[in-house]
C-alpha cells in the first residue's frame, strides 16, 4: 500500500457509474480531502453522474461517454495526456472501466483485492484494498481511502446541490403544501426491483391520513411514468407529481427537503442518505446489508434473505456476498404491513410530533 507518510500530490478516482455508486464515493472523496487537504484530485465519471456531482469542491471531473466506443476512449487518452497521477483509485470491476484505465497514466493503480477484482480487474492494478468481511458497498470504497492511509471516520457528504435548485425545490413543494413532505420514487431501472403500484398507493393513502404531504418522483423514462400514473390512479389522496420534471440536482433538492423517502434499490435512495433525510429502502434481488440505504438499515423492508435461502438452498451465510436473488415477482413477497411498520418506526425515531393521535 501507499506509504502513510506522504500525501499524494495528485489522485485520480475511476468509478464510472452509478447514481448510488457515486454518492457512496462522494463520502470516500471528501474523507481523503479531509486528511489530505492539498491532493488534487480528478475524478473520471460518467455522463450522467457528472450532472448530479458537478461544482464538487476541489474536483476536476473528466466525462468518459460510454456509449461513444472507442472514441470514448481516445477522448479519455487526449484529455488525460499531460497527467500523470500519482495514485490511481480504480474503483469499478467492470470491464468497461478497466480499459478506462489504460488511458490514465500513475505510478500506483490500487483496485480490489483479488476476491473482489472480478472481471479481471486485477491485471489492470499494482496494488490491491485490504480484504473486507462482507462489506457494504459504500464501506468498499472507504477501502480505498484507507490504502492511502486515509484514517476511518463516520461518512459524511457536502453534496454541490446549488442554491438555485434548493429554491426550486422549495417553491415547488411550499406551492403544493405547508405540510410534512414525504416522497416515494418508485421505480429502479429494472422494472424487477419495483414494488407494485397497489402498494405504494395504499402506503400514499396511509401517509396522507398520517398528514403527510405526497410527492412522487422519478426520470422521464416511460416505465417510470407509466408506474407514477397507476400509483396515482390507483390512490385516493393528492399526490404531487414530479416524475419527469426534475434534474438530479433539482431531485436532490427535493429529497433535501422531505422528511422521508420511499424507494426500492434505486439512485434516490442514496441521494437521500448523503443529504439527511431517512429512507425505508424496499429489498428482494439484493442485499440490503451491501447495497441498501447506508445510515438507515433499520428502516429496510426485506424479503432477500428469505428468497435467496429458498432459491439457492442454503442458509444466508453460506452464500457468496452479494449474490442476487433471480424472479420477475420478488418484490411481491413485501407487504404493506412490513411497510407501514418501518414508516411508525422512522416517524417514532425522527417525527414523533407529526403522528397523529
Amino acid at each position: 500500500m501507499l506509504g502513510q507518510l506522504t500525501a499524494p500530490k495528485n489522485l485520480c478516482l475511476l468509478r464510472l457509474s452509478a447514481i448510488g455508486d457515486v454518492c457512496h464515493a462522494v463520502a470516500m472523496v471528501q474523507q481523503i480531502q479531509r486528511f489530505y487537504p492539498q491532493t488534487k484530485i480528478t475524478w473520471v465519471i460518467g455522463k450522467v453522474e457528472a450532472n448530479l456531482l458537478q461544482g464538487l469542491p476541489q474536483v476536476k471531473f473528466v466525462i468518459f461517454d460510454k456509449k461513444a466506443g472507442l472514441k470514448g476512449y481516445r477522448d479519455l487518452r487526449t484529455e488525460l495526456a499531460d497527467q500523470k497521477f500519482d495514485v490511481l483509485l480504480h474503483m469499478q470491476v467492470a470491464l468497461r472501466a478497466s480499459l478506462a484505465s489504460w488511458c490514465i497514466k500513475a505510478k500506483v493503480k490500487i483496485g480490489f483485492d483479488r476476491k473482489r477484482a472480478k472481471e479481471g480487474q486485477w491485471l489492470f492494478t499494482n496494488q490491491q484494498i485490504a480484504p473486507q468481511h462482507q462489506p457494504h458497498v459504500l464501506d468498499g470504497f472507504i477501502g480505498f481511502a484507507a490504502a492511502i492511509g486515509v484514517p476511518s471516520e463516520s461518512p459524511s457528504w457536502q453534496m454541490p446541490i446549488g442554491d438555485e435548485n434548493e429554491l426550486w425545490a422549495s417553491e415547488r413543494l411550499s406551492l403544493a403544501s405547508d405540510k410534512a413532505i414525504a416522497v416515494i420514487s418508485p421505480a429502479a431501472s429494472k422494472a424487477e426491483r419495483n414494488w407494485h403500484a397497489e402498494g405504494y398507493a395504499k402506503t400514499a393513502d396511509y401517509l396522507t391520513q398520517l398528514g403527510f404531504q405526497v410527492v412522487v418522483c422519478g426520470g422521464p423514462t416511460l416505465l417510470e411514468t407509466l408506474l407514477a400514473t397507476e400509483i396515482i390512479t390507483l390512490s385516493q389522496c393528492e399526490i404531487v407529481n414530479l416524475v419527469g420534471q426534475t434534474n438530479l440536482k433539482q431531485l436532490l433538492g427535493v429529497l433535501k427537503l422531505a422528511h422521508l423517502v420511499i424507494a426500492p434499490d434505486t439512485g434516490p435512495a442514496h441521494m437521500a442518505v448523503t443529504v439527511g433525510t431517512p429512507v425505508i429502502g424496499l429489498y428482494a434481488h439484493s442485499n440490503p446489508c451491501r447495497t441498501g440505504p447506508y445510515l438507515y438499515q433499520n428502516y429496510v423492508v426485506s424479503c432477500y434473505q428469505h428468497t435467496a435461502q429458498e432459491q439457492y438452498k442454503q442458509p444466508l451465510e453460506q452464500l457468496p456476498w452479494g449474490i442476487r436473488a433471480k424472479g420477475s415477482d420478488l418484490m411481491n413477497g413485501i407487504t404493506f404491513t412490513q411497510v407501514q411498520e418501518k414508516l411508525h418506526l422512522l416517524i417514532d425515531e425522527h417525527y414523533p410530533e407529526l403522528i397523529i393521535k
